[in-house]
């Protein structure tokens, strides 16, 4: 993940004008951290099966933290959650203005495509990869999970919607970030069951997120918390300790799918994963 860091920094989006911040606006969430989680699951897919592709894939990764981060931004606007922190900094709103983050996160978002379109893979590999991206980022995807957030704010849903909003807003680009790692090597046997397993970690990290939001203060979450009083979080439905268990209970479902993988995917994606699995219980 170093050699991925330092990818990620040599090919930051840049564009030359007179405008006074417009390009440091493009660059200051993505170097500002980030727990990089799906680059890194993507890189232990292709680690498994053929590390050769791995510089190749550095692009793939750049093109679905680009996209992920132009989600964020525009997740933190006040017409949305109205957050003043992100990745332990002011957000993009509060350090310019609304339209330079709204601008950043739009240029974000074509600028993954033309990241991932540059990728040293086949034309092939690359359209596969490409509506990968797309389909789990855009309409039928995140944009469709944060749509029902936005709009059912402050009105209680069952949980099964509030589990249909959150594998969309979350769960699907980190389903789509495994299923990728497959396409650029050649598994796509593997693609289904990596995505169907990545829809529950995308699960799994949401309600850990939900709970770290009322057990972390903003310093150590690094972005705004308490924030979800109004939001169909998995805590407010839930209550904290049924939160819990559930997340428990994900956790373990998620180490017994882990089982099923051959020792390479394992030995792989296991330290990505031991990270998180248990998180909410630091």
């Amino acid at each position: 993940m170093e050699q991925f860091e330092s990818f990620l920094v040599a090919h930051l989006p840049t564009a030359t004008s007179f405008h006074p911040h417009y390009e440091l606006s493009l660059q200051r969430m993505l170097i500002g951290g980030g727990k990089r989680f799906r680059p890194a699951l993507l890189l232990s897919v292709v680690q498994a099966y053929n590390p050769l592709l791995t510089q190749s894939a550095y692009h793939v990764a750049l093109a679905i933290e680009l996209l992920h981060t132009y989600s964020l931004i525009h997740d933190d606007l006040p017409a949305m959650d109205n957050a003043d922190l992100r990745r332990g900094i002011p957000t993009l709103h509060k350090t310019y203005d609304e339209v330079s983050a709204i601008l950043a996160g739009d240029a974000l978002n074509t600028y993954a495509f033309e990241v991932l379109s540059d990728a040293p893979l086949s034309d092939k590999v690359i359209v596969k990869l490409v509506r990968s991206l797309s389909h789990n980022g855009g309409v039928n995807g995140m944009v469709l999970g944060q749509a029902i957030d936005c709009h059912f704010e402050n009105q209680r849903l069952e949980l099964d919607q509030v589990k249909m909003l959150h594998i969309h807003k979350t769960g699907k680009l980190i389903a789509a970030s495994l299923q990728m790692g497959a396409f650029i090597v050649g598994r796509d046997d593997l693609a289904q069951k990596l995505y169907d397993f990545g829809i529950d970690l995308g699960l799994l990290f949401q309600i850990q997120d939900d709970i770290l939001d009322v057990t972390q203060d903003e310093i150590k979450a690094g972005k705004t918390t308490n924030n979800d009083e109004a939001k169909n979080s998995f805590v407010t439905l839930l209550g904290f300790e049924s939160a819990m268990n559930e997340a428990n209970h994900l956790a373990d479902k998620i180490m017994k799918r882990m089982k099923s993988f051959d020792e390479n995917l394992r030995r792989e994606l296991s330290p990505t994963l031991e990270h998180y699995i248990n998180r909410h219980k630091d």
